[in-house]
Formats: structure tokens, sequence, C-alpha cells
């Protein structure tokens, strides 16, 4: 299991073993905090009571760190890590919610014979698990726990939910038994008895009680340059992602006040001129005072970095190639961490959505049978109409973002439609009220698409180099304060993410902001229609998938439904 994460932890190798419990943890580690062999992982108090392997970045762990030094407690390194294991001996489970970064650990309590897992509450960092026949097995990529013959099984319906997602949602995985841990949530393991429970330990109440602009304006600029702030904490090189979007462009700037000279911004640029931002990335270039770098990316590298993307995939998606290449040169460039403007969107109206899912309540009015005429229709773009056939919100979410409709994944699986329709909408139950609003909106965003797809991509391509990305839109404090703030004012029908963009309107230039929303996208629609590959008609078993494909090659056709496809072959 450690030499198939080796990728994500080049630095340093661990293993602890308990034969007297048959408990044993492993840990690759990417040194960024304390960068001596102290932070050697797994790690132990000095009376090695508590074990650890831990993922992640803990960014307020000096704070902590001064009051447990209060409460008497004794350090011996620098990490964050050690800190962990000391709010623990001192605060118990209550000190899970004291930690404020991106985290997945696992805390071994000897004295107890207890284990926990436990993730960050954005779930920025990913932490499966497997528990059966009395045994619990845990990894940061369902690939080590295959690899290590702990989980070998297929779960027959995962090509059901990419082909309508275009990932895998949470907790699901491809393979049987093997579930993502929420985020927000730990998983307690008892020894003796050899089972589990999973609580929750940070709860964030969505209570607004910020009521007026110019409050939510000072919250955010406040609570914005500290996340940043604190996220730049690190004894190895860092940098920033700079896409030339308001997002990235904003995160490089605060972050250039903290570091001046020392930060690193990393760009992609294309011949392409439709999706080439080095214009407006030279906008951010001529305000800050650290080591550009910005690479050219062109069709004959997707060419060549295709295979191990795929290879490089923890799960099926059919997002992640840009993040992948653009932590290939960020790594290239001697960079161990990056900033990412990842989350803005989300939080602050920025993606069509926002304003597409008044839409679907206008919609409810109509029979609902209407809807499957969709199924019919010779436009690709309207088949997924068919979703408002079913009063679901799931059904909701894959109108908005969906790839094929239930009728076209059963054509292409060669299924019943009714087995389609029981994986997607059968015992999914959402914590969730539809009032077909902008916090709605913000919610799918949030808690599917951002949560299975953006971060996840964002985290396994990172990682992939040997990288660390850190989100400070979704620092935990960050998101309290967003969250608080009155929707009517968060959000904008005039203009995405408009709260935002006048919050540091003496920080971003005009020319950033007061453009059409590009987000962070690759030149894919016609680099994979050239790839031989992907268009090889005769690689796709079904004439469904063949006819896809075909139309795919006369651009009628999103990239992202044939790169889906093609991923199914793979995996076939």
């Amino acid at each position: 299991m450690c030499r198939v994460l080796q990728h994500g932890g080049p630095d340093d190798e661990g293993i602890f073993d308990d034969t007297e419990t048959g408990l044993t943890f492993g840990h690759r580690r990417l040194s960024i905090i304390d960068l001596s062999h102290n932070g050697h992982q797994p790690m132990a108090d000095a009376q090695q009571r508590v074990w650890i392997t831990f993922n992640g970045e803990i960014y307020n762990y000096r704070e902590l760190k001064e009051q447990l030094i209060n409460l008497g407690a004794k350090f011996t390194s620098s990490t964050d890590t050690e800190v962990i294991i000391s709010a623990y001996i001192h605060w118990g489970m209550a000190a899970f919610a004291k930690l404020r970064g991106i985290f997945a650990f696992a805390l071994y309590d000897k004295e107890k014979g207890l284990t926990y897992l436990v993730r960050d509450s954005s779930g920025i960092k990913p932490l499966y698990y497997c528990a059966k026949d009395g045994q619990l097995s845990f990894a940061s990529e369902v690939k080590a726990l295959k690899a290590a013959g702990l989980a070998n099984e297929a779960d027959p319906d995962w090509q059901i939910r990419f082909l309508a997602y275009g990932h895998i949602p949470e907790p699901y995985t491809t393979l049987k038994g093997v579930f993502s841990l929420p985020k927000g949530e730990f998983l307690c393991w008892d020894q003796k008895k050899g089972s589990y429970d999973i609580h929750s330990y940070h709860v964030i109440f969505n209570k607004a009680n910020i009521d007026d602009a110019a409050s939510a304006k000072e919250a955010i600029k406040e609570t914005l340059a500290f996340a940043v702030r604190r996220q730049l904490i690190a004894d190895a090189p860092i940098g920033v992602f700079l896409s030339g979007g308001i997002d990235s462009s904003l995160i490089t700037l605060l972050a250039e006040r903290e570091k001046k000279t020392q930060l690193k911004t990393i760009s992609i640029y294309f011949n392409e001129k439709a999706y080439d931002e080095s214009m407006y990335q030279d906008l951010v270039f001529k305000q800050i005072e650290g080591e550009k770098f910005s690479h050219l990316v062109k069709q004959s590298d997707f060419e060549d970095f295709l295979p191990r993307i795929i290879e490089d995939m923890d799960l099926p998606t059919t997002d992640g190639i840009n993040t992948w290449c653009i932590s290939k040169f960020a790594h290239d460039d001697g960079l161990k961490a990056v900033l990412s403007g990842l989350g803005a969107d989300e939080l602050f109206g920025g993606y069509p959505s926002f304003s597409r899912i008044k839409y679907i309540k206008a919609a409810r009015k109509y029979p609902a049978a209407l809807f499957k005429l969709a199924n019919h229709s010779a436009f690709d773009a309207y088949r997924k109409i068919a979703f408002l056939t079913y009063n679901h919100p799931i059904a909701d979410y894959l109108f908005l973002r969906g790839l094929y409709s239930p009728a076209d994944i059963a054509e292409i699986l060669d299924t019943d439609i009714t087995q389609v329709e029981d994986v997607l909408f059968a015992n999914r139950k959402l914590p969730y009220v539809r009032n077909y609003d902008e916090k709605d909106a913000a919610w799918f965003e949030i808690n599917l698409y951002m949560q299975n797809q953006l971060l996840r991509d964002t985290d396994v391509m990172g990682m992939s180099h040997g990288l660390e990305v850190r989100v400070p839109f979704l620092d935990e404090d960050f998101v309290l304060m967003a969250e608080s703030i009155n929707p009517t004012i968060r959000f904008d029908k005039s203009r995405p993410k408009k709260l935002l963009i006048y919050s540091f309107a003496d920080v971003l230039p005009e020319a950033i902001w007061n453009r059409t929303k590009m987000g962070f996208t690759f030149p894919l629609q016609d680099w994979m229609k050239d790839n031989k590959e992907i268009t090889n008609e005769s690689l796709y078993k079904k004439n469904k998938s063949k006819g896809i494909i075909k139309s795919f090659k006369n651009d009628s056709v999103h990239w992202s439904k044939a790169f889906a496809l093609y991923q199914i072959q793979m995996h076939a």
C-alpha cells in the first residue's frame, strides 16, 4: 500500500506494527512543515499511548500548540502532527473540531483499543475505508486497497453513477464495500468488538446573521486575507496556481502581500486564442514580485500526457486533466505546495446553475411524463431534460450538471432503465429542502459537484506529482463566515460573485473581473476529437456508444461524454 502511494509521499516512509492487536499503520511522507526527521510517521507520544498516520496540514497548529503548552504539554518537534496527538490526549474526541486545515488521519488509542479515522470538514483530503470480516482497512486512495488485495470485487453499479455524474459520487467507489468517509465526520473502530460507528464532529450551521452589504464586504476581506496568510505556512517552497480568472488572481494578489519575492506563480497558456488567458495573467504579473513560471500546453503535450493522466486517476472522472498538467509543472518548478482559487464559485454564485435553477421550479408545473419526450430528441444537449421526469433532488442536480440521461445509460450499458433509476434515485437520503433558489444551487455545487469532482480530482492529480493543493476559499472560518451572510446579499442576480468582486475592488484589476467567465479550461473538444484512440469507433462495443463517438467527431456531442465512454471501455 505504501509503494502504491509513494507518488504522494516521496520524502519518507514509515510502518508501525502492533502485533498484539494486529494493527498496522503505514505512511508515505510529503515534507512541508518541519522537514527534519522529527516529522517521521507514523508518530506517537513519548509514552507511545497514541499513534497517528496523518495526511494534510493543520493551519492553526501553532495556536493549538500554545494552548496545549499552557496545559502542561511537552513537544519534541515543530510538526503539526505532534499537535494532533497532544490535542487528542488533552481533549479527546473534542480535539477534532478544534482543527483547522486539510486533513485525513488515523489515530490509534492503545489504552482504549480504539482507532479513529478523521476527515476535514470540507472533505478536501480523501479517506477511503473497507470494513469486513472483523477487519478495518483504510487508505488515501482506492487503488492502495485494491493493490493490497483487501478489496477486489467491482461495485456493479459504478458505471451507472459515472455515466450520470461524470464522476463517482461519495460515498461510493469502483469497489464493492469500499466507501469514502463523509467530510466532517470520524469513524471509531473498536479493536475488541471488531466493529465501528461513524459520528459527526463538526456541524456548520447556516445561520444568516450578516444582513448588510458593508459588513459582509468587510468580513470577506478580513477572513479571506487571514485564510491566505495561515495557509501559506510552510517550510518547503510554496506557490499559487494563477489561471488569470477572478479567483486565482485574487488569491495570488493576497498571497503576494505576505510572501513578496518568495511567492512563485504557476500558469498555463495555449496557442488556441479562445482559451488563452495569458493577457489576464500578465495583468497580475505586473503587480507581483515573485518568480513567475508560465507554460505553453499544446495538443502534442495532451497526447503525451493522456496515458499517465488516466493511470493517475484514482477513480474515473471527466475532470482533472487541467489540474494534472499544472501540478506537473508546479512540481517540475520545485514546488511542494500551492494555493488554488477553488471554492469561490460555489460560495458566491459563480456558475450558470445559480441562474438556471429557477427553471426547474417553472418546469415542475408541467406533467412529469412530458419530459420523457426529451429521450427522443435529436439534439444531444436537450436529452438531459429527461431528468425532470423524476421528482428527486439528485434528478434536479443531474438536470443542471449530469452527463447522460437514464435512458441513454441503460442503452449504453445494455441494462434495464429501472435498474438505472434505482441506482440513481432510490435510497439516497439528502439533508436538503428544495426552494429552487441560489442557496439551493450553492448546496448542489458544494456538496455534489465540488465535493465529488473538483476536490477529489484536485487532490489526486496534485498528489500524483507530490504536490499539496491548498484552498483558502474553503478555510473553515471563511466558509462559516460566507454561509452566515444573508443569501439576498451573498448572491446577486445581475452579476456572478458580485459581493466577492466588490469586496476586493481595490485589489483586483477591473479587466479581470469585468469580463465573461471562462474557468480554468483546456481546448479539449478539439484535442480529444484529434485523439485517434478516443475517437476509434471500433474500440466501443455497443452501437449506442459507437453512434455517440461518431456524433462527437461531428462536434454535436461534448468532449466530456466521449471521455466518459472511453474510460468505460478502459475499465471493461
